[in-house]
């Protein structure tokens, strides 16, 4: 294998521990760098050659790229913790009707379904917004757990669709490598074929 780091980027909220570590166990002589990534960037790095593979939120401009869909994420809404949605288990957009909306601009997600009622923001900006009890934030579930704080909640919206996590990578990139990283993914073990 090539002694050049191997470069896999993750947008926040993707978690690519277990596979590096796979990865590092087998391969210890291929150096793996972990990149993070913001989501509005995450094709960026591809497309410039600047990582070779990336866990992206879908969707993704699949031009020149392939991409495996890897699994789905809940949709929560994050509030206040002294929030009306506190006392809900789950809740619709019906529920969240009357809200304003606090849209960090780092996420570069937007649910089709959704008005936007704040200028964009950071991320800690738009929890430090709704943990003042003004507004609520819709987030990935694995993004909500990453900012988690005593002052704020998140319980998952039922009609939202789930986000998606998959692998992409250029579709001429034809470093070995990458097929090795598709099949630690994929669970393969050292001895198993493609």
């Amino acid at each position: 294998m090539d002694t050049q780091p191997f470069r896999v980027g993750f947008v926040t909220g993707a978690t690519p521990d277990k596979w590096a570590s796979v990865w590092r166990s087998r391969y210890p002589r291929t150096p793996l760098d972990l990149v993070p990534v913001e989501q509005p960037d995450q094709e960026r790095g591809l497309r410039d050659g600047s990582l070779d593979m990336c866990l992206v939120r879908l969707p993704v401009d699949r031009t020149g790229l392939h991409c495996i869909p890897l699994y789905d994420e809940v949709t929560v809404v994050v509030a206040g913790a002294e929030h009306l949605v506190s006392a809900a288990d789950e809740v619709t957009l019906d529920d969240l009707a009357d809200e304003q909306l606090v849209l960090p601009h780092e996420s570069g997600w937007t649910p089709e379904a959704v008005q936007l009622d704040w200028p964009p923001m950071s991320l800690k900006e738009a929890v430090e917004v709704v943990s003042s009890g003004t507004g609520v934030l819709l987030l990935p579930m694995s993004v909500a757990r990453l900012h988690q704080r005593k002052d704020v909640i998140s319980r998952p919206v039922t009609d939202l669709p789930a986000t998606k996590v998959g692998l992409a990578w250029l579709v001429d990139n034809e470093d070995e490598r990458v097929q090795t990283f598709i099949g630690i993914v994929r669970g393969r073990t050292e001895r198993s074929s493609r």
